[in-house]
């Protein structure tokens, strides 16, 4: 942008970039007092109180990639003025050093002993929370099944994938988010603390992925069960406690294969449109200037980004929003629960009448 901004070109075509210690002379004639950057972070300074109005200019003077590529705030199902007031305040503070990029591993290569996690610029996982050392693979053992040990504080979501390969080399990615709830441990209340978007060379891995983070964080996953084989890669594994059923079903209702491997179908109406409210109403609470004047500490951009181009009609393009979204509703999953039918059989409440003659009463049969 700041490359060819009118009025901040001088007389040998060479744009002025910041402010100069004297005036410089431009090929109109007249003088330029001002650096183009310091007109660019004058106007957006400005326009702070005014989010579509600022929105709109970085959309027509882009100083980044992110700015050109911009939705206008009236395309959204969701408020995108409330999600970019969080992108440029990450980008603002330079919130990387609130994000460790890495990766999970069993301890000492052993399957199913204890997870480590260990940075790594080239790790797939980034993570922004870690519970303490005493919650660390916290796993309760019922019946030679696992559950996890952690589900009080918080749920995964995930938006998995069955097939290794595609003839195009496009195939979607996977996506896991991780995200807390009130406890009264130590943690961070409604903090999305993962983001893994992502797509290893075999389905095997990133399911092994996926069950590496879920035992470290001791916390369960809501996944969708169209795409079953992460599902039954957690069952094999003996990890079908950490396996959530979904939430607006009692557990007689559910269809045999959901009884199985549980997880959540996506082709209900009903559970798209509870998802979109679930987004809709986290971004609300705790993406950009809350209520109490603080900034949201969600710090993952990409998640950002997916739900501001966010369409509820492609939904399977959107492979953050889908994950993320479904770790909302499973921190909440008291808010699909079913209303048990009761059944209130009727009180009889005719009363007996008696023949008292002789030494004995006999009940007079049909009184009434």
């Amino acid at each position: 942008m700041e490359w060819n901004f009118e009025g901040f070109i001088d007389t040998y075509g060479i744009p002025v970039f910041n402010t100069p210690e004297e005036p410089v002379e431009d090929n109109h004639g007249e003088y330029i007092d001002v650096g183009v950057i310091d007109h660019w972070e004058n106007e957006v300074e400005g326009l702070k109180g005014d989010q579509d109005g600022l929105n709109e200019f970085y959309r027509q003077f882009p100083r980044t990639e992110e700015h050109a590529f911009r939705d206008e705030t009236k395309n959204s199902i969701f408020n995108l003025a409330k999600i970019y007031e969080q992108i440029d305040f990450n980008e603002e503070a330079t919130t990387e050093s609130a994000i460790t990029v890495g990766s999970f591993s069993w301890q000492n290569g052993i399957k199913d002993t204890k997870i480590q996690f260990t940075p790594n610029p080239n790790g797939r996982f980034k993570i922004s929370w870690v519970p303490d050392s005493n919650l660390q693979n916290n796993i309760i053992i019922k019946n030679g099944i696992k559950y996890p040990g952690n589900e009080h504080m918080g749920a995964f979501g995930c938006d998995s994938y069955d097939i290794s390969g595609t003839t195009d080399g496009k195939g979607s990615k996977g996506a896991l988010h991780g995200l807390t709830k009130f406890s009264m441990e130590n943690a961070p209340p409604n903090k999305f603390f993962i983001e893994y978007i992502a797509r290893p060379q075999t389905a095997e891995m990133f399911f092994e992925d996926v069950l590496m983070a879920l035992v470290f964080y001791g916390m369960p996953i809501l996944c969708e069960n169209n795409k079953p084989r992460l599902l039954y890669y957690l069952k094999r594994r003996g990890y079908r406690g950490y396996s959530m059923n979904r939430p607006d079903r009692v557990w007689n209702k559910l269809s045999t294969t959901e009884k199985e491997i549980g997880g959540i179908p996506n082709s209900s109406e009903d559970i798209r449109q509870a998802h979109a409210a679930a987004i809709e109403t986290y971004i609300n609470s705790y993406v950009g200037i809350k209520s109490d004047g603080a900034y949201g500490d969600l710090y993952f951009n990409e998640t950002l980004n997916d739900w501001a181009k966010f369409d509820i009609n492609k939904r399977t393009k959107f492979d953050a929003a889908i994950s993320s979204g479904l770790a909302i509703m499973a921190c909440n999953r008291h808010l699909y629960r079913p209303n048990a039918e009761k059944q209130k059989s009727k009180v009889n409440i005719n009363f007996a009448k008696y023949e008292n003659k002789g030494n004995l009463s006999k009940i007079i049969k049909n009184y009434g």
